[in-house]
């Protein structure tokens, strides 16, 4: 599907949208530094950025929103949310003082929209949902509006002096506890052009099959590339890393809602990180 095309679908869903008094369905989110390359004891104040096409804008929401913000260091991991929370903005500034990569994680609270049916049925297609539209006609209810309360989880990796091979502290590794998540299993900091890059989906802890992973490449001056690619038994998906530029990884899961709120419940996940090929520097 073209972006022209996903473009003007997302405009007409956001039309409807603004009509039924909802928010903007650019589910994608992601945490963007500043630089992923920095030296060590680097502050940087992340951006966090809601959109399409790995472009977007900068996310809007309160602080109240944020329900988790943590800083996986080599030397352990850090709780951020207190600090970042104390007023209605929220403050996203993380020092990278030990070198070695870092994986930082944020999460947001839910909130809720509502679609006319045929444009539920439209977005729930357009997001690789099918197993939810099936369930509608289960249900009986692909003619009835769709409730959804959707929820956001991002991380992003930030190496600070120069990549080792040998990282005992395997930071960029590590399980956030996010109930959606997408856990590199090599470090792409330590990676050639043309290697490969395995991602396991885990869905509350466990590897999921089948689901759909986008990564979204941006190199300068290029445009952005995306490719799709379902995982398999083991939650697993892999990716060739083509050239230096930008990479997000995306998903975002649907399942039947306990909320009075919501007939569907949809988590959204994100993994940002930078790529200079070894040996490029």
């Amino acid at each position: 599907m073209g972006h022209s095309f996903r473009f003007r679908f997302r405009v007409c869903l956001l039309a409807g949208v603004c009509l039924l008094g909802g928010t903007a369905l650019a589910h994608e989110f992601w945490l963007l530094p500043p630089q992923f390359f920095v030296a060590p004891s680097t502050r940087l104040a992340l951006r966090i950025f809601v959109g399409e096409s790995f472009t977007g804008e900068r996310w809007a929401g309160k602080s109240s929103r944020v329900t988790r913000f943590t800083h996986f260091a080599p030397d352990g991991p850090h709780q951020l949310l207190a600090a970042a929370t104390t007023t209605d903005t929220l403050h996203t500034a993380v020092e990278f003082k030990e070198p070695g990569t870092h994986l930082v994680s944020i999460a947001t609270n839910d909130a809720f929209l509502t679609l006319e049916a045929n444009q539920f049925n439209s977005y729930l297609k357009e997001e690789g949902l099918d197993y939810i539209l099936l369930e509608r006609q289960k249900r009986g209810t692909l003619n009835q509006p769709g409730r959804e309360a959707y929820r956001r989880c991002a991380t992003t990796l930030v190496q600070a002096g120069p990549p080792a091979a040998l990282d005992t502290a395997r930071a960029w590794s590590r399980s956030t506890g996010l109930p959606l998540e997408l856990i590199p299993e090599q470090n792409p900091y330590t990676l050639k052009a043309g290697a490969s890059l395995t991602v396991r989906v885990l869905a509350e802890g466990q590897p999921q099959a089948g689901q759909l992973v986008q990564l979204w490449q941006r190199r300068p001056g290029q445009p952005i590339r995306i490719s799709k690619l379902y995982s398999n038994q083991n939650g697993r998906v892999l990716f060739r890393l083509t050239g230096a530029g930008q990479y997000m990884l995306s998903t975002v899961r649907m399942a039947p809602a306990t909320l009075p709120e919501a007939d569907w419940q949809s988590t959204w996940a994100s993994l940002t990180f930078g790529f200079r090929p070894l040996g490029a520097r």
